[in-house]
């Protein structure tokens, strides 16, 4: 090995512990924007308006970039942070809690000679290793291309109810005309002069301020081929791109019982390009707060006006109407054994909560009782208030003091008040109120 690849593999070493170190370093919540003490609903909410502002394809070409990596670090965050125990884990040992096996900080996958290639031009046993020369020229391709991932808001009723859906979606194909070739069929291409045929360029990256390292990047010119086809022998159909836009109906199943982060995938949908098997188009679940329902997982919560009256003597009605329109009859009769329903009890209606995904059960519903008061005008008629007194419990004074005081009160107080009013005036000194100066008591 020479020195200058020895120098090059201890920069590539160096690489690799920053490399281990900074995913650490990233702080989930403030790629959401959030406090570390944030619930859940502010997680949610966070990631919505994250994810929409993100999106690639609300910025122009030229930020597009950027955009699908805050777009992916935004999906990241949310996808550890709104899962109770990967969030416990990621508290407890950041990024590295969710780490596979690695060489130094590496991921398992990565090929260090690859990588040397990639960024050096080394390769075959680094060079001097096991005796090879350079790697032979030419772009080096995934054999897949990147999935595309999108936010999709969904209801609380949809969730229950399942849907699908149709959309026209716009997506690269390979030109039937030349086969992705990007040329005429007998014609040949020549080398791309911009990257000498290896379908990559350097390029220079910024890594903060004032630094920049360089980097590997496909070549503008032939779109990463090493070669490109004259104005003439262009395919008439994608002009020498290759591959030519398309419009495509697609379809979204969403089961019932899907949930917050779920992800719809439709394989092989995203954009073709020649030599390579497409990825998909990911739809990622984000639920819309509902007006009257809350949800946990399987369960579902709401709250139910009772009046006074069913309240102490039972009732028998409608409370509520169900996501997927059904009116839900509660009959709950007065009875010793239960007593009179209170302010915050709990009706638990098992089975009516959201479906399982793939089964026939359900989880529960709970219904939060809020009893109703009559207002003033009902108790301004004084037999009603006698009438009261009579089927009502007595009142029991059980508070005894030596000394009572009759007070007075202010009616409706707003609590928001408690705890603004002044300490009172600090105390001040008699003698300095009348111009003089403090004197020692004689003894």
């Amino acid at each position: 090995m020479t020195s200058s690849q020895l120098s090059c593999l201890k920069m590539l070493r160096l690489s690799s512990a920053i490399m281990e170190a900074s995913p650490n370093d990233v702080d989930l919540y403030a790629v959401l924007g959030l406090s570390r003490n944030a619930s859940k609903a502010e997680v949610k909410k966070a990631y919505h308006k994250a994810a929409l502002s993100s999106h690639p394809d609300k910025v122009g070409e030229s930020e597009r970039a950027a955009a699908e990596i805050k777009f992916k670090s935004v999906s990241k965050a949310y996808e550890i942070l709104s899962d109770d125990h990967k969030r416990e884990l990621y508290d407890a040992r950041g990024l590295s809690a969710f780490e596979a096996g690695n060489r130094g900080g590496m991921d398992a996958d990565v090929d260090l000679e690859d990588l040397l290639a990639q960024m050096f031009g080394m390769g075959g046993g680094m060079g001097g290793m096991n005796g090879g020369g350079p790697r032979p020229s030419g772009p080096r391709k995934p054999s897949r291309g990147e999935d595309e991932e999108h936010p999709y808001n969904v209801t609380l009723e949809e969730l229950y109810k399942g849907k699908t859906t149709k959309f026209a979606s716009k997506k690269s194909v390979i030109c039937s005309l030349c086969k992705g070739r990007g040329g005429k069929e007998k014609s040949k291409p020549r080398e791309c002069v911009a990257c000498q045929g290896r379908g990559m360029q350097q390029g220079l990256k910024s890594v903060g301020p004032g630094l920049v390292t360089q980097e590997t990047v496909i070549c503008r010119s032939c779109k990463g081929t090493g070669s490109i086809y004259r104005d003439k022998d262009r395919c008439k159909k994608c002009k020498g791109e290759r591959v030519v836009e398309e419009k495509k109906v697609l379809e979204i199943y969403i089961p019932r019982g899907s949930k917050e982060g779920d992800k719809i995938v439709l394989e092989g949908e995203a954009d073709q390009l020649p030599d390579q098997e497409p990825g998909s188009i990911i739809f990622s679940l984000v639920e819309a707060e509902h007006s009257t329902f809350r949800r946990a997982g399987p369960d579902l919560s709401a709250d139910v006006h009772v009046n006074l009256s069913e309240a102490l003597c039972g009732f028998s009605r409608t409370l509520i109407k169900h996501l997927d329109g059904r009116g839900i009859h509660v009959k709950h009769p007065q009875s010793s054994s239960n007593g009179p329903l209170q302010p915050g009890s709990v009706i638990k209606v098992p089975g009516e909560g959201m479906p399982y995904k793939k089964s026939e059960l359900r989880g529960d519903l709970y219904l939060i009782v809020n009893v109703d008061f009559p207002d003033s005008t009902w108790l301004k008629q004084d037999h009603r208030i006698e009438k009261l007194k009579e089927l009502l419990p007595k009142p029991e004074d059980t508070v005894h003091a030596e000394t009572v005081d009759e007070v007075e009160y202010v009616e409706n107080a707003n609590i928001d008040s408690f705890g603004a009013g002044n300490e009172g005036d600090q105390w001040e000194d008699e003698d300095e109120e009348d111009g003089g100066q403090p004197q020692c008591a004689q003894q």
